[in-house]
């Protein structure tokens, strides 16, 4: 009899779009069931810390404090060029006026906030809100900034927001790597066979979507915060690429670097576990 295993990913189209076929019995899975959890990305990181969950999308700031318990897998995860985090404001302004002034964060862990941590000193008067709530606490002043994600990088310009600096684009300049942005974590305690088992499932159920891109259309749509077939087709095409298959060379060199800077700044603690289990 298989084992029931649980599963948490965002309601993001990115996440909706990967884990329809996993989800809705569109694959053969002999080992194992999936019960699936949507919840944000911050939540899903607690959830994680607090040992919920067997499989999970994470921010890998949040796989910096996990290491010990957790295994980073090869699909399902979002990293890439030109899809980082966004720092925004209700007029033009400059980095180095915002700080020691508050900035509106989607969550402590998620990448978002280790890549402003890591951008410099002076950024740590934070206010922690859900993803969607950022530019609404803006446009209420309550906050002199905000970073966003997900959706909001295809709304924030009609909305009147401006751009203060591209968080993703600061990293690739400074590394030379992609951006690690979510990835999908399995339970050091599942056994590699299993995580195998598991790796390979999310991998096939990407594979899916990419060859039915309509049948997962009601899922996404059922979820998601944006309604719009453009906005929606931006963010799958954004944050779903070869990374998600898998991460590669390329891929893993990235989640090392920041895992490693983010170690140097005291920022995550240390880990000697591998990051992959093979």
């Amino acid at each position: 009899m298989s084992r029931t295993l649980t599963l948490g990913y965002s309601p993001c189209p990115n996440d909706t779009y990967i884990f329809y076929a996993l989800t809705h019995g569109k694959l053969q899975l002999d080992q194992f069931r999936i019960e699936e959890r949507l919840e944000d990305v911050e939540t899903l990181n607690q959830l994680a810390l607090a040992d919920q969950l067997d499989l999970t999308k994470i921010s890998y700031h949040a796989l910096g404090h996990l290491r010990d318990e957790y295994a980073l897998l090869r699909s399902g995860g979002a990293l890439g060029r030109g899809c980082g985090p966004l720092v925004v404001a209700t007029a033009p302004t400059e980095m180095a006026e915002l700080k020691g002034k508050r900035i509106a964060i989607p969550g402590k862990l998620t990448t978002a906030n280790l890549l402003l941590q890591l951008y410099g000193a002076g950024y740590e008067e934070l206010l922690i809100l859900p993803f969607d709530q950022i530019m609404p606490a803006l446009q209420n002043g309550d906050a002199a900034a905000g970073v966003i994600i997900h959706e909001s990088r295809f709304t924030y310009q009609q909305m009147g927001f401006y751009q203060v600096l591209d968080l993703g684009s600061w990293w690739e300049e400074e590394t030379g790597r992609p951006i690690p942005l979510g990835g999908i974590l399995a339970k050091r305690s599942l056994g590699t066979e299993t995580i195998a088992a598991v790796d390979r499932a999310i991998r096939q159920s990407l594979e899916y979507a990419n060859a039915h891109p309509q049948q997962p259309r009601d899922y996404i749509k059922s979820h998601s915060q944006e309604l719009d077939d453009d906005v929606i087709n931006s963010h799958i095409g954004l944050y779903v690429n070869d990374f998600s298959l898998d991460l590669g060379t390329e891929g893993i060199e990235a989640v090392t670097t920041l895992l490693q800077r983010a170690e140097a700044r005291g920022l995550i603690p240390g880990c000697d576990k591998p990051l992959i289990v093979s």
